[in-house]
């Protein structure tokens, strides 16, 4: 496709009348000449087009696009968006945010890749083949660069990928204080536009009136209600939506809650015939609802809804859709909203600027933080303007947030590579995957990071780089002998005393096992926990599934444990967190700390963990898990994901250390934590369709194998499961049954 083809096809499929100014900006400054670019542009202001231009271009020269995201959500919009808009034209799009154990070789067929920063890494440890045919790199949200979860990961990947491919890089920001900086080290054109398809007016609420920059009308409301109820039914009358951001998911349930009384005159009696069914459709998304769902379900029918973690991804997919639809009026949501999906709404309220910090106590939000939330404001296809309003509680407060977040500037993006955790995992990855032999070349490799671009001296990095090596030498995860051979010519200035042995460069490898951690995407550290654990185990002949849990509660991805309360610790039914220990300690692998020991609280949280899913494998429902441990359906779904994992994880390391004869307990306990079943159903689970809840119904109506169920008149199974299920379970106890494939990919709560 020639350039002015590819334009139009996007204007084309976009719907859009012309290009807006931040597309023709990113077109003048060389995009679809192949130069690397930084956009740094408001939400909603076009840069996903500028991305499709740039990947169109791409492929004209039989070349992939890969569209890196921070978030699976995120991940799974674009997905779709990408799909409905060019999979007719022949451009097959593809996601990737699943099983980490894998190249995924299938994705050779495909022309857009859409993956998380995470599944990338773990690609790249992989050697999947595809990857030199890769033209363009889009980095969506490249100023996550600075968040110590994601960023240090989608720093190396993309200085990998620069070193492996060299394709051109278009990252996608917001608006950020040092984007030039970024673009300095990606080599990159820097293009920033302050333009947005809709006005955004930010404003302060304070004493019943709102100023608003820029400057127009003040907005005076009365008195009668707390400030986010007027501003909510001011908002209503005028039939628009609005989206509040609150602190806490209980700040965001229970306002949502009250809020239902102000919209209860503005709903039409369709929308309300609509709300209903919404509301019985979300809470019925588990198939047993639990007391969040049933609030859930009483705000839905009221015109609110409240978006946080502790929802499941399917009752967060119905909601976001409804709110697009107009039906839902206000979504009370935590901040991770603002960069999840894109939901955007009329006017959007701030109205809880501060945070709990366990090194600060409660603190002001970061102002990029901030302009994200406020960037919601507006939808551009049904909007002159948008409005954000932040809340003020005194004159004082009104200044500090009009100097800091209306007219201040976000503060700049800065690495966080440059810390132990981060480093071992990605120095053993560069080891394992053949980055770097040498400690010449890994300094080298840190050199052309973002870190080092920023900071330049390199010896702080480096001090931190060699404790590292020292670590997963001792792990027996790598092996380091003199080369022989100087190091000093290749990397120059960055070369210190440390890394030589009288002149030498050292050479460093991965061991076997070594490479298996670094392709399991699990941190070093954790690794080491498992490998010592198993060893303790065949050493004292004992596993068992209290002693399999203790070992994947212990793991630091699962940190931290379960919050510990008052009634964990004490109540009258004989029912605590220690009376837990002291009935399984015979069953625990390792020490039991005292109450006197640093750690212990840890140990607590952990624990708690390893009681929580021992119940949850005793088939006890969300709503059990939810009074007694205080975990929410959302989060029992992360932590199951997340166990998958390392009991795969856990299974593989016993094989490498020759324990293949002692992991039935790994395997066992690996099935029950992810279905939530008993001993009894594991025969049953092997049937696909059939899961937590069916197996349990086959089992107590006496069918409690496989020989029984292949036994069974086919109207006795449709009886108890239903025509389509029987038939299925018939079909497959036809042949030979085949476990179900253990993978990661998609949600656990899929599988439930």
């Amino acid at each position: 496709m020639s350039q002015n083809s590819i334009v139009k096809k996007v204007i084309e499929v976009s719907g859009f009348p012309e290009l807006n100014p931040v597309q023709k900006a990113a077109l003048d400054a060389g995009l679809l000449d192949g130069k690397n670019m930084v956009l740094a542009a408001a939400t909603a202001s076009g840069k996903t087009a500028v991305a499709e231009m740039a990947m169109l271009n791409a492929m004209s020269s039989g070349k992939k696009a890969l569209y890196i995201v921070p978030l699976k959500a995120l991940a799974s919009e674009k997905y779709h968006d990408f799909k409905e808009k060019y999979e007719k034209s022949g451009i097959k799009v593809a996601m990737s945010i699943g099983d980490r154990d894998s190249s995924d070789s299938w994705l050779s067929g495909f022309d857009i890749i859409i993956v998380t920063s995470e599944k990338l890494d773990s690609l790249i440890r992989h050697g999947a083949e595809w990857l030199p045919s890769i033209g363009l790199v889009v980095a969506d949200e490249v100023h996550l660069i600075d968040s110590p979860d994601r960023g240090p990961t989608l720093e190396v990947i993309l200085t990998r990928l620069r070193q492996l491919i060299n394709p051109q890089v278009l990252a996608l920001s917001a608006t950020i204080n040092n984007y030039e900086e970024l673009s300095e080290w990606l080599d990159a054109v820097p293009v920033k536009s302050d333009y947005r398809p809709v006005n955004l007016y930010c404003g302060t609420f304070l004493q019943g009136k709102v100023s608003w920059h820029p400057k127009k009308a003040a907005l005076t409301l009365p008195a009668d209600l707390p400030p986010v109820f007027e501003i909510v039914r001011d908002t209503v009358k005028k039939k628009k939506q609005s989206i509040v951001f609150v602190s806490t998911r209980r700040n965001a349930e229970s306002l949502a809650g009250k809020l239902g009384d102000v919209l209860r005159d503005y709903l039409t009696p369709e929308e309300r015939t609509k709300l209903a069914k919404l509301s019985h459709d979300v809470s019925h998304v588990l198939d047993r609802p639990t007391k969040q769902c049933e609030k859930l379900r009483e705000c839905i029918q009221r015109g609110a809804v409240f978006h946080h973690a502790g929802l499941v991804s399917g009752q967060r997919k119905m909601i976001e859709d409804a709110f697009k639809s107009g039906l839902i009026k206000v979504v009370c949501a935590t901040p991770t909203l603002a960069a999840g999906v894109n939901l955007p709404a009329y006017r959007v309220v701030v109205r809880d600027l501060k945070r709990f910090s366990s090194f600060r106590g409660m603190d002001y939000l970061p102002v990029l933080e901030v302009m994200q939330m406020c960037g919601r404001a507006g939808r551009p296809a049904f909007d002159t303007e948008g409005e954000a309003i932040l809340i003020a509680a005194t004159p004082d407060e009104e200044k500090k947030i009009w100097n800091q977040y209306i007219t201040g500037e976000s503060e700049k993006i800065v690495s966080k590579l440059g810390v132990q955790p981060v480093l071992r995992t990605h120095v053993l990855a560069l080891v394992a995957t053949g980055g770097v032999s040498t400690k010449s070349s890994l300094m080298d490799f840190f050199s052309r990071t973002f870190y080092a671009h920023q900071y330049k001296d390199m010896a702080a990095l480096e001090r931190e780089i060699d404790s590292v090596l020292d670590l997963l030498e001792g792990f027996n995860f790598i092996k380091r002998e003199s080369s022989g051979k100087s190091g000093g010519e290749s990397f120059g200035e960055f070369m210190s005393a440390s890394s030589m042995v009288s002149g030498t460069d050292v050479e460093i490898s991965a061991t076997k096992i070594g490479r298996r951690v670094a392709e399991l995407y699990i941190d070093p550290l954790t690794a080491d926990h498992m490998i010592r654990s198993l060893q303790t185990m065949r050493k004292e002949r004992r596993m068992g599934q209290m002693s399999v849990l203790r070992v994947i509660s212990g793991c630091l991805e699962m940190k931290p444990g379960l919050s510990i309360r008052k009634k964990d610790m004490e109540n009258d039914d004989g029912d605590t967190i220690e009376d837990f220990i002291n009935m399984n300690n015979a069953h625990f692998i390792g020490k039991v700390p005292s109450e006197w020991d640093i750690g212990y609280e840890d140990f607590l949280r952990e624990m708690k963990l390893v009681w929580m899913l021992s119940e949850w494998t005793e088939e006890k429902g969300e709503d059990d898990l939810f009074d007694h441990f205080g975990v929410t359906p959302g989060e029992l779904r992360g932590r199951l994901e997340l166990s998958d994992w390392l009991f795969y994880s856990m299974h593989e390391f016993g094989l490498l250390i020759g324990m293949q004869g002692m992991l039935g307990d790994i395997r066992k306990a690996r099935v029950r934590v992810k279905y939530g079943i008993k001993e009894e159903l594991l025969p049953l689970i092997k049937l696909k369709g059939v899961g937590r809840a069916r197996s349990r119904i086959l089992f107590n109506n006496g069918y409690r194998s496989l020989e029984k169920l292949r036994k069974a008149p086919i109207t006795s199974l449709t009886n108890i499961v239903g025509p389509n299920i029987a038939k299925n379970i018939q079909k497959q106890l036809s042949g030979p049954v085949k476990e179900k494939p253990e993978e990661i990919q998609g949600s656990v709560e899929d599988s439930l």
